[in-house]
Order: structure tokens, then C-alpha cells, then sequence
């Protein structure tokens, strides 16, 4: 699963709809409202990198409300779930 996560400028008063708009969109897994350099971060998880294009470029770009987008690939998650599972391997 390849996971990207999409920093998007908004028009001040579209903000509700075009959030509504881009977790409507398939591929889009969330969007947040944020306080910051940007209005909204929509987490975007695709199978392959080409469906990036058509879920960020294709749709969430042209979305009415959206000024401009910032994408930024996931390359590894780290949780601390994670951690703590691992170091309770072989324990009990």
C-alpha cells in the first residue's frame, strides 16, 4: 500500500465543502482540518503510484474550493504500538 499525505490550500469559506468533497474521492483514506501553513492534510492510499495520479491530479486538485496541493510520500510508518509489540515478543 503506498500511503501519501497531501497538504491543500483551500478558499477560506470552501473549507468544510471541499473537505467533504476530497473524502468523497476514491483512494482519499482521511481528511483533517488543520490549523498552520495549510487548510486541510487528506491521506491518500493507493496500490500503485500511477493511481496517485488519478486520485491527487485527477480528482483532489480539480476539486472547487482547492488552490493548491503538496504531496508527500510515505516511504515506512512508525508507530509506537509497533515498538512496544515488538519488545514484547517472547515475554509472558
Amino acid at each position: 500500500m503506498i500511503t501519501a499525505f497531501v497538504m491543500v490550500h483551500t478558499v477560506a469559506d470552501h473549507i468544510p465543502e471541499a473537505a467533504q468533497a476530497i473524502a468523497d474521492l476514491d483512494g482519499v483514506d482521511a481528511v483533517y482540518s488543520c490549523a498552520g501553513d495549510v487548510d486541510l492534510i487528506a491521506v491518500v492510499k493507493v496500490r500503485e503510484h500511477e493511481q496517485l495520479a488519478d486520485v491527487i491530479a485527477g480528482g483532489l486538485s480539480k476539486v472547487p474550493g482547492v488552490l493548491e496541493t503538496d504531496t508527500h510520500i510515505a516511504f515506512r510508518s512508525y508507530r509506537s504500538r509497533d515498538v512496544e509489540e515488538g519488545f514484547a515478543v517472547g515475554q509472558g
